[in-house]
Formats: structure tokens, sequence, C-alpha cells
């Protein structure tokens, strides 16, 4: 069964209210997970770019915009007390060393390695050391990037899985590449998602999921014309419910690929074989 993740990122716009809206938009979808970031701003930017400007609804620079979008450990324990509730598994993509030491007091079931964090060795051996299943999106990198990350992960015998992934939001839709889910598949005998930032429900995370994606990670909001760059390549409550839906038909069409003679054929086999008798 595909494991599907509401990636909600920082598209709750720094609002718990806003936060436990998505997650319920995300719950009565049917996803399996729903997935947070979390960032020490003031070590993973430079000063000169976090003093850049930037016009936002909280304030007039980068630093002004990112800090607002980052929960507190305070507010994470809200979402965590939330999740428990709704019956959602809920996890994390940090960014820095010190937000995942932090992130370990919620003992969550899964983590994330970000494309972006793919080639940041000393948090993949931070994250690989706790043994949790995590999930390793591949966007922006090479193959020898991938297989750098996997060393480590295999080196603490930690279980993952591999996303194939696009880092640009939204992603073009030629630029898919879908064909590489069977071939890292293939390559690092190892399952294989799909984390995608295209606009649409199913033009491409269907066709994913046939390909054999074991996970499929969109990004859901409320509204996508909220403000954020990952707003456009999100999905909105009906979009997400569309693609749960379409995942879970094809959950049970795909079938085992073991050929058989199925008791609703008998009757026809019967009746339209009798030329042979």
């Amino acid at each position: 069964m595909v494991f599907v993740i509401g990636e909600i990122g920082t598209n709750h716009l720094g609002d718990l209210k806003v936060a436990k809206k998505i997650i319920d938009i995300a719950k009565d979808a049917g996803c399996d997970a729903v997935k947070f970031q979390k960032k020490n701003v003031e070590k993973i930017y430079t000063k000169k770019f976090l003093d850049s400007p930037l016009d936002s609804p909280w304030g007039k620079t980068q630093r002004e915009m990112r800090l607002h979008r980052e929960f507190s450990l305070k507010q994470f324990e809200e979402i965590n007390r939330y999740c428990k509730k709704k019956n959602i598994e809920w996890f994390v993509s940090c960014w820095d060393t010190e937000s995942q030491v932090s992130m370990r007091k919620f003992k969550t079931k899964y983590n994330k390695v970000a494309s972006a964090m793919l080639t940041h060795k000393k948090l993949l051996e931070l994250i690989a050391k706790e043994k949790k299943y995590t999930f390793i999106s591949t966007g922006m990198s090479t193959i020898k990037n991938i297989e750098e990350a996997i060393k480590i992960f295999k080196k603490y015998k930690c279980p993952f899985e591999l996303m194939h992934c696009h880092s640009a939001y939204p992603m073009p839709t030629e630029e898919a590449n879908l064909n590489m889910i069977p071939e890292l598949r293939k390559k690092f005998k190892c399952k294989v998602g799909y984390s995608g930032h295209e606009v649409g429900a199913t033009n491409v995370s269907i066709p994913a999921v046939m390909l054999g994606a074991s996970s499929i990670e969109r990004h859901i909001t409320v509204n996508r014309t909220w403000y954020g760059h990952d707003q456009a390549a999100s999905l909105e409550p009906q979009g997400l419910q569309r693609l749960v839906r379409d995942i879970r038909v094809i959950d049970k069409i795909q079938g085992n690929g073991k050929k058989k003679i199925w008791s609703t054929e008998i009757p026809n086999q019967k009746k339209l074989r009798q030329i042979f008798c």
C-alpha cells in the first residue's frame, strides 16, 4: 500500500490554527502522515541573506519572514498533541543538527532528509544514528550524491526509502523524469517514493504510483494563493482528496502480477469456449 504524506512545510504561515486546519485536511483526505520542517534560521542562512530586503506580511527582510514561519518547540508540542488526537502520524525534516537533536523529544516514527540537506553529511550521520525509518529526497542531486548518502545510512543500519524529487516550485511537468523511480529502485535495491512539486493532483503523482512509487509526498495547503513559494506547488483540499482516492484505487487494481482465472470469469469461460467442444 502506498504511503501518502501531506507535506505542510511552512504553509501554516507560522499560525497554529492554520497548521491544525491543514492537519484536518490531510486526515480527512486519508493521508498516512503529515510532515513539517524545522530550521535554525540564524545558522543555516548567511547574515547577508537574512538582512536582504523582502516585502512580506511579517516584515521587510528575509529574517523577519523566515523567523515568523518557524514553530517553537512549545508549538510543536501542541502539534504533537493534536496529531495524536486526530490519530495521524507526523514527522519533521530538520535542516540543521541542532534542530534534529531538539526534535528527538517527540519520538516521531519517521525521519526525513530534505533534498537541500542530502549532502549535509554531519546531519545525515545524526539522523542515521537514530535508526528511524527515513525518507530521503533526491532533488538537486547526482547519483554520486545519493550513493554517498546511502553509505551513511547503511553504515548505521538505518532503514531508509529514497524519494525521486525535482526541486523546482512548481516543477515543469516535462522535467518529471519518472523513469528514475524504477531506475533508482534497481540501482540501490530499495523502496523508492516520489516527492512532487508539480501543479495538479494526479497528472504526475498517479503515473509515479504506476511506476512503482512506494510513497507519495505532496505539499498541501488551505489556499494556493497564500504567501509562500511552496503554495503554488501545493494541493488544496479537493485536489488532495482526489489524489488519495485515486492512489487507493491503484492499490487495489494493480494486483500481484500473477496470472489466474478469476471466479467471475468462469461463467463466460464455460459459455464462450463451447465452440472448442
